[in-house]
């Protein structure tokens, strides 16, 4: 599997940072290759601009945001999913990685 890129989104870009922490954790126990990182909404579009990205994943903070992004993401070939709530409450890096992975059909 190549490198892949993971961004969390959340209004701002700190309560996310925890979860990027044990989803780099558990790509590691993994030997999965892949950059994960948080940003805040407003700084999404820049690093969507800057970077290839896989996946985009929103906080549950910003779920209503989830219609915006999709018109930002088209034809992009970017999937884009809100965060389980119960995952992103218990900072569940493990289920969190592995919906990232399924949206990208790894």
């Amino acid at each position: 599997m190549s490198k892949k890129t993971i961004m969390l989104v959340c209004s701002a870009g700190m309560s996310t940072s925890l979860l990027v922490t044990k989803m780099e954790k558990a790509a590691e126990e993994r030997g999965l290759e892949a950059d994960i990182f948080a940003v805040s909404a407003s700084e999404a579009d820049g690093h969507l601009e800057k970077q290839e990205v896989d996946v985009m994943l929103l906080g549950p903070q910003v779920r209503f945001m989830k219609a915006q992004f999709e018109e930002k993401l088209a034809g992009k070939n970017i999937p884009l999913e809100v965060i389980n709530m119960s995952d992103y409450g218990m900072m569940n890096g493990e289920n969190v990685l592995d919906a990232a992975l399924k949206l990208m059909g790894e």
